[in-house]
């Protein structure tokens, strides 16, 4: 499988969606849901953005949990966009969160925007989770976090075909570390070449680009830049 690589030695797989799979632990990551994001943003400048965010990002994540139908979630912070959202969510938004918890062990890691707010729909919540090898947190932490997997960047890069050059949602990896896309459906992206990267990944890192039916893998030299 394309998506497939490891981080700190643990192989892990990259889903299409923009989720992040851990077999051998049957977990489930993902990042940057930014729930509640458009009425967030209704409420502060009057500026009214179509109030279906939560539901597509749910969608999605519903779809990601049949596929892989996991023992564990962990959600990697900025579940909603600020700290409000949980009490703005629709009823129904609400059941289908809490039918995503039962059964298995659901953990939202605290984010920059909404720290521990989602806690309230039920869970645990933690500023990280260790587990073997590997560390779940929001921020990624400047020099060498071996065995890292984070967020809050919303990491996007530019490919170019033989038809045109796309920008697309990824996963950044060095083999250390990884950021993941955010899954959020209000959400934007940063890219890899901006400088809040370069410290992270100073010695190259490889992209795992999300496409509509699988990952595709490029390495940094094969990027374009954004500014190009």
């Amino acid at each position: 499988m394309t998506g497939e690589f490891e981080i700190a030695g643990t192989r892990v797989v990259a889903d299409r969606s923009g989720a992040l799979w851990w077999p051998a632990q049957s977990l489930l990551a993902v990042a940057d849901l930014h729930f509640e994001k458009g009425s967030a943003i209704a409420s502060r400048t009057g500026q009214m953005l179509p109030p279906y965010d939560t539901q597509a990002t749910l969608k999605i994540f519903c779809e990601i949990v049949e596929r892989h139908q996991p023992k564990r979630i962990v959600c990697l912070g900025d579940n909603f966009h600020d700290g409000e959202g949980p009490s703005r969510l629709e009823a129904s938004s609400r059941q289908v969160i809490q039918d995503l918890m039962r059964g298995r062990r659901f953990v939202w890691i605290e984010g920059n925007h909404d720290a521990a707010a989602a806690l309230v729909l039920g869970g645990e919540s933690s500023p990280e989770l260790e587990i073997g090898p590997l560390t779940f947190r929001h921020e990624p932490r400047a020099g060498d976090a071996a065995g890292e997997i984070c967020g809050h960047l919303h990491p996007v890069t530019t490919v170019e075909t033989r038809a045109k050059r796309l920008r697309r949602r990824c996963f950044v990896c060095d083999g250390r570390r990884c950021v993941m896309p955010a899954l959020g459906a209000y959400t934007g992206g940063l890219d890899v070449f901006d400088p809040a990267f370069a410290p992270l990944f100073g010695n190259g890192f490889t992209t795992y680009v999300l496409g509509r039916e699988r990952v595709y893998p490029f390495h940094h030299p094969r990027l374009v830049r954004a500014a190009q």
